[in-house]
């Protein structure tokens, strides 16, 4: 035939995929997992179905974020392309689960893998500053529960250090925007005191972008240490589970973060005035028990003054009873000199001093 084009297998299929990639660079498609494994620890195959009809589908397993089994019904965003056998895939770029219930079941399997390997244990959990000075914020800007946040932290303390990156809190990118943010703030030299990522409530799809798998574990790598406030109270995501605190809500991450100045304030002057009486009552007292104890030692070295007193006066009477003089005056002398005969010797009387020769020396019986 004239207008017949003869293309080579290879062209045929080159033409092909770029055909598909103008057409649809990147579809959408929703079914039901089925054929799910795992090659080599690197290559994820599965089939994605409906009632009537199924196509293969091909990732990396590092492109996997949340668990996937056989029986879910996922949404994947894809590229189609044939391959060199000539069969129809999906090259797929992210896979999440479709509906509540396949969004708890990816949420439990994930859950279950990330406590097995201890990323939830309590004895991981670091405690936070009393008062921070230096915090790193990672949050949407145009977020309520950010508003709420700032204005409570700045009420209540104020006066700090605060590091924001702005990013998506929702949707495929965010993950990817949350973990830069903190790689970010934990490459800083100045790294800060503590991590916040905060956003409001919403649907559990809303929120699955803190159940990625691979934001779960940057938030547990962080150098710093980390709080995270997502949802309402009554919703938990793996995010919240294994940072060192968790918060029920952007509002109770900011009264986490800082206290409340005016509060303390009150505290404080409450206890002062609690404890001024029973200060004075304890000096009192103590005033009481130091002035007895210098009364008694006062009345202690009266004592022994007195002691003193007693014997020196002792000690005079016997030095006046033993006075040589005394003895002179009543008649008796002193004799100095070497008793021997013919020795000179000296006699002291009381009002004399004679000097005389030894004559005779004998020993009394």
């Amino acid at each position: 035939m004239e207008n017949e084009i003869l293309l080579s297998v290879s062209d045929f299929i080159a033409i092909a995929n770029q055909t598909l990639e103008y057409a649809f660079p990147t579809v959408a498609v929703e079914g039901e997992v089925a054929s799910f494994k795992v090659n080599q620890g690197k290559y994820v195959f599965f089939d994605l179905k409906d009632k009537s009809g199924s196509i293969s589908c091909f990732m990396t397993v590092w492109q996997l974020r949340l668990p996937i089994e056989d029986g879910m019904k996922v949404i994947v965003s894809a590229t189609p392309k044939l391959t060199q056998w000539g069969k129809f895939s999906l090259t797929v770029r992210t896979v999440r689960p479709s509906g509540e219930g396949h969004l708890k079941k990816s949420f439990e399997l994930l859950k279950a893998k990330l406590e097995k390997e201890g990323l939830f244990a309590q004895e991981r959990k670091r405690q936070l500053p009393t008062i921070p000075r230096h915090i790193a914020v990672i949050s949407s800007t145009d977020a309520a529960g950010y508003a709420d946040f700032m204005k409570i932290v700045n009420d209540r303390w104020g006066g700090l250090k605060i590091d924001v990156a702005h990013v998506q809190v929702q949707g495929q990118a965010a993950p990817d925007q949350i973990i830069r943010a903190l790689k970010y703030f934990n490459e800083q030299e100045n790294l800060p005191e503590v991590i916040v990522i905060i956003r409001g409530g919403g649907s559990a799809d809303d929120l699955s972008a803190f159940n990625d798998e691979l934001l779960v574990r940057e938030i547990a790598s962080s150098r710093a240490p980390t709080l995270v406030g997502v949802g309402h109270e009554v919703d938990v995501s793996l995010a919240d589970m294994v940072a060192d605190v968790r918060a029920a809500t952007p509002s109770n991450a900011a009264q986490i973060l800082v206290p409340d100045r005016d509060e303390i304030v009150r505290s404080v002057r409450a206890r002062i005035f609690t404890l001024l009486p029973r200060t004075e009552q304890a000096i009192d007292r103590w005033g009481k028990e130091v002035r007895g104890k210098i009364e008694a030692a006062l009345e202690s070295i009266d004592r022994r003054h007195e002691r003193y007193e007693e014997r020196l006066t002792q000690v005079r009477r016997v030095l006046v009873e033993l006075d040589p003089r005394k003895v002179l005056a009543r008649g008796y002398a002193l004799v100095r000199g070497d008793i021997v005969v013919g020795g000179m010797i000296e006699i002291e009387k009381s009002d004399k001093l004679i000097t005389a020769e030894v004559r005779n020396v004998s020993t009394k019986a």
